[in-house]
């Protein structure tokens, strides 16, 4: 199999790149997943996370670059890949005109689980699932939140070593996906890697590290908490009565990099080394000095602060 072993690592990429005509949609990324972790990707629509993944699981030969998916190379040893990993796409993968149990046959035909593991596998994927009474039923008539969870069990069929999740509870109610971060979890402390793209502030959270890409570059990595430490600009919450005529003057304003409306209250970046003029910013502004008070930055203002920095999302 010219299996070379990654001591720790299941994930390993070195500039990985991929073009399509003159467009650089994947450019020169580079990271490594631990084997148990769960690695998160953020960023903007078009940041390249889906491009990413799809060379990685092999569904997508890079333009250059290479790495190693649970040993294997990328993109020599494809199919060698496939054979070790599990990957649930944004639409689920499922069949609607096929009940869950024939869904389940399927996948089970197409990753080799045959006889008593088979049988193993399909108890464990309808009792995870929730569908143990529901196995005859059309999959087009399931939940949104069970689809998910049969999609995810559909992937998991051969025990894969590394899992791919791409935006996989995008359009689910937030209690179905708590459910489902549940399971990833649970599937991360058996040991299984976990490689996971997010729209959602709260999943990225609970990624052991996350990756933010932007314009198809990787633009910052490491764990939640020490990305939120690092974030060089200081937040302000202004309270004021006039948030909304207060929040575009703000804006404006030469020390203030962002501005921004939070429930009643504005969100206030300023500029690294303007701290101390905050009281007269807010009083050229018409805000009395005592409004704002400094706050920890959330995984949602590093983000927006690493894609300013880096340029800006891609519009449109």
């Amino acid at each position: 199999m010219n299996r070379q072993e990654l001591p720790g690592a299941s994930i390993e990429v070195q500039d990985l790149t991929r073009r399509f005509g003159d467009f650089t949609a994947v450019d020169r990324v580079s990271f490594q997943v631990e084997e148990g972790e769960i690695f998160g990707f953020l960023g903007p629509n078009g940041a390249g996370k889906t491009t990413t993944i799809k060379m990685l699981t092999g569904l997508l030969r890079p333009t250059s670059g290479h790495g190693r998916v649970a040993g294997f190379r990328v993109p020599e040893e494809s199919a060698l890949i496939r054979s070790r990993i599990g990957y649930m796409s944004q639409r689920f993968s499922l069949y609607d005109d096929l009940t869950v149990d024939e869904n389940i046959e399927l996948f089970g035909g197409l990753y080799g689980v045959t006889g008593d593991r088979f049988d193993e596998r399909r108890a464990w994927t309808l009792s995870m699932a929730r569908l143990s009474d529901a196995a005859d039923r059309p999959t087009g008539e399931l939940p949104l939140g069970f689809k998910q969870r049969l999609a995810l069990g559909c992937s998991m069929l051969h025990e894969p070593e590394v899992l791919f999740l791409d935006e996989p509870t995008s359009g689910v109610d937030p209690r179905a996906r708590r459910r489902f971060w549940d399971l990833i979890h649970k599937l991360a402390e058996a040991g299984t890697t976990i490689l996971v793209s997010t729209h959602y502030m709260e999943e990225a959270e609970s990624c052991d590290r996350i990756a933010l890409l932007n314009r198809g570059r990787l633009i910052a990595i490491d764990t939640p908490r020490n990305l939120r430490q690092a974030m060089p600009e200081t937040i302000y919450r202004v309270r004021t009565p006039h948030a909304v005529a207060a929040v575009g003057r703000l804006a404006r304003d030469p020390a203030v990099v962002d501005a921004a409306l939070f429930g009643r209250d504005i969100h206030a970046v300023i500029e690294p080394g303007a701290e101390s003029e905050v009281g007269e910013v807010l009083r050229r502004n018409g805000l009395p000095a005592e409004a704002a008070s400094p706050i920890s930055p959330s995984l949602e203002d590093v983000f927006v602060s690493c894609v300013r920095r880096a340029g800006g999302a891609v519009v449109g």
